[in-house]
């Protein structure tokens, strides 16, 4: 059987601030820029989810696709989409809301479900703006 990488795209807006607690304002400001502004910030995200499996000849697909859907709407976009990922998002809790660590926290997240419906997660991105992004591929 032939093995496939597939990859579904979602969007998702949501808030956060770049920022150490034990730092001064000031500090953070050194370290983070603007994307440390105490009021916060937002971006429009772009997700990329890509799994790897054997096509199954039965059904002409390697991973149905509205289960990998499924998967990222109810785990991951409902659960940050128009929200501050440092507040509200719990996959997210206790962690600096950077691209990165988001990248890693989505792929936390959704590699055991993605398994149990029969493929692997192979590369978890997160584009912040048209000229940022981060890429996740495991350990």
């Amino acid at each position: 059987m032939a093995e496939v990488l597939i990859t579904r795209r979602e969007r998702f807006n949501a808030a956060h601030r770049l920022f150490r607690p034990e730092l001064s304002n000031d500090e953070n400001y050194n370290v983070y820029g603007k994307c440390s502004n105490p009021n916060w910030h937002g971006h429009n995200y772009i997700l990329f989810v890509t799994v790897k499996a054997q096509v199954n000849q039965k059904v002409g697909f390697a991973m149905n696709l509205k289960d990998l859907s499924t998967i990222l709407k109810t785990e991951i976009i409902e659960k940050i989409d128009h929200k501050n990922m440092n507040l509200e998002v719990d996959f997210m809790r206790g962690k600096i809301a950077s691209t990165e660590n988001l990248t890693i926290a989505i792929w936390e997240v959704i590699a055991p479900l993605i398994e149990e419906k029969g493929a692997t997660l192979h590369c978890v991105r997160v584009e912040e703006t048209e000229n940022n992004s981060a890429e996740y591929y495991g350990n």
